[in-house]
């Protein structure tokens, strides 16, 4: 007899109506080193992602934050230290997680309706020889209509219900993001992991796609690390900040993290923190000085 999906952690509403997900530290990692060909990326980095925090990742270029990702994803493995996510070892095909890459694999030009290819992303299931959504013949099994109405459900949390008919050519960037956002949690993940989804984003959709995954933490207590280069659209939203550079990791509240002297211990060279008005951060020196974009 097939097995029933495996039950996700209980989801407990907090004192200010937050739902908060019950279970052990979403990330724990302790004193982990990181190569990748030979190359040291990061060393000595031990820090804790708690439940339901919305978290970003940020560093220059090829500073480690895709292999940040890729670890948590069971594509990478520590050279040395302990990692665990949602309580265990990292694995391939963890369907607690939900990710959303940097450069997606669809072709942008298909014609397949977006309500369509979120409903492919449900697990347990697979598009039928027949061209009608099927339960697999293993693992999980699915109970019919679960996957259409988890794809109805997660199309309406990112504000994309009316765009389920269309096809993914039709639609502009931002639109797209929301589509590959409502893949990504349509089998309700207790984790999701977002690889630059504001890049060629305007500021305005920027803030925007901020708010809608802002919205997605707090209604689904889902634990969000999104990768970013401007830390700016979310710096309201945001529990934690990991900061990867110069082979180091500094995890800590935005205030803790983004500091002139934390930044300059980061990096080893002298680095100014700004802040305007509006309390928008920039970041002088560090990344700049050794020819690479800022944050």
């Amino acid at each position: 007899m097939d097995a029933e999906l495996p039950a996700h952690p209980p989801v407990y509403q907090s004192p200010g109506g937050v739902p908060v997900r019950s279970g052990p530290e979403a990330i724990r990692a302790e004193r982990v080193e990181v190569r990748y060909r030979n190359k040291l990326v990061w060393r000595e980095a031990t820090f804790s992602i708690q439940p339901g925090e919305f978290v970003a990742v940020i560093g220059p270029n090829g500073a480690g934050k895709t292999t940040l990702f890729r670890m948590l994803l069971g594509l990478h493995w520590p050279s040395s230290g302990v990692l665990s996510v949602l309580g265990a070892p990292p694995h391939r095909g963890n369907y607690r997680i939900g990710y959303v890459p940097q450069r997606h694999t669809l072709d942008r030009d298909t014609h397949i309706e977006c309500d369509k290819l979120v409903r492919l992303a449900y697990p347990g299931t697979r598009w039928g020889p027949e061209g009608r959504w099927r339960p697999l013949q293993w693992g999980p099994r699915v109970h019919l209509g679960a996957e259409r109405d988890a794809a109805a459900q997660a199309l309406e949390d990112v504000g994309a219900a009316d765009l389920g008919p269309r096809s993914l050519g039709s639609l502009s960037g931002g639109e797209l993001q929301r589509i590959f956002l409502a893949e990504a949690i349509v089998g309700n993940p207790d984790m999701l992991l977002l690889d630059e989804p504001l890049s060629n984003l305007d500021i305005r959709r920027s803030r925007e796609l901020v708010e809608t995954i802002h919205g997605l933490v707090r209604s689904r207590g889902v634990t969000t690390l999104l990768v970013a280069h401007d830390i700016n659209p979310m710096i309201k939203c945001l529990n934690k900040v990991i900061y990867i550079a110069n082979g180091k990791v500094a995890v800590g509240t935005p205030d803790e993290v983004l500091t002139s002297e934390r930044l300059s211990a980061l990096y080893g060279v002298h680095v100014e923190v700004l802040r305007d008005s509006r309390g928008n951060i920039v970041i002088v020196g560090g990344e700049d000085e050794r020819g690479e974009e800022g944050a």
